[in-house]
């Protein structure tokens, strides 16, 4: 195995064998120091990474998620997809890089929960849809950018936690839980573009009371 060049590395390799580990021993030293005996890395070096706690090994567990759903449909795989496919496809890339770890997921999003780890939390959800948008090809730069991210992911939390305790077959509930949050996002994109559609177009309060003070003739 590659030796890892720096901290940031070296969490993104054990994040793995951390996130095996935390489905039995939770997000806890216990669990840095089974992964580093798995993947022959100092104990002590591996506790040294994790250091800042369960929140530090939870966003290793995410970075890597984030890779493993660009590798696995990055480059042109999305190219010729309609946006909903697109949306769908990355979700579930990330889906399957999660799965048989639903119990290392439960405990994630609790602690993620939590009142001081909540601003990190919606960070580390922010980089996750940013990563996927751009992967969908979005390039928007004005208030789209910022509108396209919160409502994915929003949505992309919330399909977790049905993820997390589906327990249909070839979790079933899940997928039909995320089409329709996907079509909810596309309802909302066509909305919002009839709403700021060309100025002459919009619908404008002040002129619709000019008009009912002041009628045409």
């Amino acid at each position: 195995m590659q030796e890892a060049s720096s901290l940031d590395e070296l969490r993104l390799q054990l994040a793995p064998a951390v996130a095996s580990a935390a489905v039995f021993d939770g997000w806890t030293p216990e669990a840095v120091r089974q992964a580093a005996l798995a993947e022959g890395i100092d104990p002590a070096l591996a506790a040294y990474a994790f250091r800042d706690g369960p929140m530090a090994m939870i966003s290793a567990w995410i970075a890597h998620v984030d890779a493993a759903m660009t590798l696995a449909v990055g480059g042109d795989a999305l190219s010729n997809m309609p946006i909903r496919e697109r949306i769908r496809r990355l979700v579930s890339a990330r889906l399957e890089a999660v799965a048989g770890l639903e119990e290392a997921l439960t405990r994630a999003l609790s602690i993620m929960a939590m009142p001081q780890n909540l601003a990190a939390s919606a960070r580390l959800a922010w980089h996750s849809a940013d990563v996927m948008w751009r992967l969908a090809g979005d390039t928007a730069t004005d208030y789209n950018h910022y509108t396209k991210r919160a409502i994915l992911g929003s949505i992309y939390a919330a399909t977790l936690h049905v993820f997390a305790r589906d327990a249909s077959e070839g979790k079933a509930e899940t997928r039909a839980f995320l089409d329709r949050r996907i079509e909810g996002i596309i309802r909302f994109e066509k909305a919002k573009a009839q709403f700021v559609r060309r100025p002459e177009e919009r619908f404008s309060v002040t002129r619709m009371l000019g008009r009912i003070r002041y009628p045409a003739r």
